[in-house]
């Protein structure tokens, strides 16, 4: 490998999982990619030569910080070094291994790639809840299955099969074919019928559609993109990640980007308050909370759906009008005044025409009025 070559970067704390990374390295190198490593351990130099040993750039002068000190030292310092390697074309992919202190160091650095690089972490923790290890971006996880402690039947395989789909994402070769614009629409399950028809709207007019489940995570990954200029224009058609914010429902999960104009980005945006009659929570006609029983519930699958009170729909009205205030010149707000979701049409166990005219009112009174 020459040291201008883009490679597949395996990145890890080498000091408490050295036989695992070099597995990681000889098995990529025998599909015949290069590899670049980066040692991110806190505890002691790599065990074995690397192209940079960040222990002995970060820590290996003076006395030791805490140990949590120092994690945050390593992970900044490779978060920088990992958007200088992709910057000038050094990163094909990036891959590691570790236990709970390695999924968290390794997956922070991989955070910093853009989508479409690809990202692989074996994790012993890989089975529970990743969403604050993955985030927004495209890292797939895998599971150990076995702790990880050196080389055997199991984890062999299971780094061997890692390996291979790292290379394999490094080799795909698709591109996308069209150079239409392209809008995002945000959409959940009652509300399908609506996405589907503004797809396929939108794709005679001959822009180019890209969805984002609205579960909390999946807008927030749209913002991120369209900080990152990806959007020609968003048509929030599913803005019910508010209602589970506010009542601790299963799509919750937003942040304050949330549907907010990202700096230095001029993209025009239509707001819809899809979905913002009800909460999503996981419970069953058998077990209905105190708290819900007398409101209008549409029992779903696990999860159930609650019309909102004339509390909560006020706040969230405050909520949105305080978001989208800031940006007047791109923005637009769409009310149906046929209901905002599947349930919530006439006739439907969510409906309430009086519900909807409390938040439109509190957003027309909150709302700057250059916002049509």
């Amino acid at each position: 490998m020459t040291d201008s070559e883009p490679a597949i970067v395996i990145v890890g704390t080498f000091d408490s999982k050295p036989d695992e990374h070099r597995f990681l390295r000889k098995a990529i190198e025998e599909n015949g990619l290069p590899t670049r490593t980066m040692h991110v351990g806190t505890l002691a130099p790599s065990p074995f030569p690397v192209d940079l040993d960040l222990f002995r750039e970060v820590l290996g002068s003076g006395p030791p910080p805490a140990r949590d000190r120092a994690i945050a030292a390593i992970i900044h310092e490779a978060r920088s070094v990992a958007k200088q390697w992709y910057g000038t074309g050094l990163i094909r992919g990036m891959i590691s291994a570790g236990g709970g202190t390695g999924t968290h160091i390794c997956t922070s650095i991989m955070r910093t790639l853009p989508l479409g690089i690809p990202k692989v972490m074996v994790s012993t923790v890989a089975s529970r809840d990743m969403s604050q290890i993955v985030g927004t971006s495209d890292i797939a996880m895998i599971h150990s299955v076995v702790d990880l402690l050196g080389i055997n039947s199991v984890s062999g395989g299971v780094l061997s099969r890692a390996a291979g789909a790292v290379c394999g994402m490094a080799r795909s070769r698709w591109r996308p074919q069209g150079r239409n614009k392209r809008v995002a629409l945000t959409m959940f399950g009652f509300i399908t019928e609506a996405a589907l028809g503004i797809r396929e709207e939108l794709e005679r007019l001959g822009h180019e559609v890209i969805a984002f489940h609205a579960n909390g995570t999946g807008g927030m990954a749209m913002e991120k993109l369209a900080a990152e200029g990806f959007f020609h224009g968003i048509l929030d058609l599913a803005t019910h990640e508010f209602a589970d914010e506010l009542t601790g429902g299963y799509c919750r999960g937003i942040g304050p980007e949330r549907l907010r104009l990202p700096p230095g980005r001029n993209i025009p945006r239509l707001v819809i308050p899809g979905g913002l009659d009800c909460a999503v929570l996981e419970f069953t006609r058998k077990d209905i909370p105190s708290r819900y029983r007398g409101r209008k519930i549409f029992f779903y699958d696990f999860r159930s759906a609650v019309r909102l009170s004339t509390r909560e729909t006020t706040l969230i009205a405050q909520q949105v009008a305080e978001r989208i205030n800031p940006s007047p010149e791109t923005v637009k707000v769409l009310i149906p005044m046929g209901g905002w979701s599947e349930a919530d049409r006439e006739g439907g166990p969510l409906y309430d025409p009086q519900s909807a005219r409390v938040f439109l009112e509190r957003l027309e009174r909150d709302l700057d009025p250059r916002i049509e």
